[in-house]
């Protein structure tokens, strides 16, 4: 798929692509305490729920400890729009290289395009996610993913 079509934004930090990598699959660490299920191995599943608005389940389908993760988003239901299954069969790909003595992160949801519905909230969402709480996981310790919700 072309990288430019589908949603991307990337992060620089003063990491190793170890503790990058170790980040990215802390996924209650920045995306959401609402998961259930493991995020770390080959063949993993986990769902994540945002209150009634946004359900997903993710399988990990390449893990490459230092350089890249890859989630299949297996089943959605966003009910904001009217295709609320717009998410199923997306991928979701961290890349992680090292460069010029830092790591970069490439967030890419291949499938997520300006055509969906979803495109405008969904990039906005994913953009501060990845730029605000993902960066600060790998680069203080401490992301800010929405709270668990009882």
């Amino acid at each position: 798929m072309n990288k430019e079509q589908n949603f991307n934004t990337t992060i620089i930090v003063d990491k190793s692509p170890a503790e990058v990598f170790d980040a990215i699959n802390n996924v209650k660490g920045w995306w959401t305490e609402n998961l259930e299920g493991s995020t770390h191995n080959l063949n993993d599943e986990f769902e994540v729920r945002f209150g009634d608005v946004h359900y997903s389940k993710q399988k990990l389908t390449e893990v490459i400890p230092g350089e890249k993760v890859v989630w299949l988003i297996t089943d959605s239901k966003l009910t904001f729009v009217k295709d609320q299954t717009e998410w199923r069969g997306t991928k979701i790909v961290f890349d992680i290289v090292k460069r010029d003595g830092k790591t970069q992160v490439t967030f890419t949801q291949y499938g997520l395009t300006p055509a969906f519905e979803c495109y405008g909230g969904c990039s906005n969402a994913r953009t501060d996610y990845i730029q605000n709480s993902l960066y600060n996981l790998i680069t203080t310790g401490k992301g800010n993913p929405s709270p668990k919700v009882s």
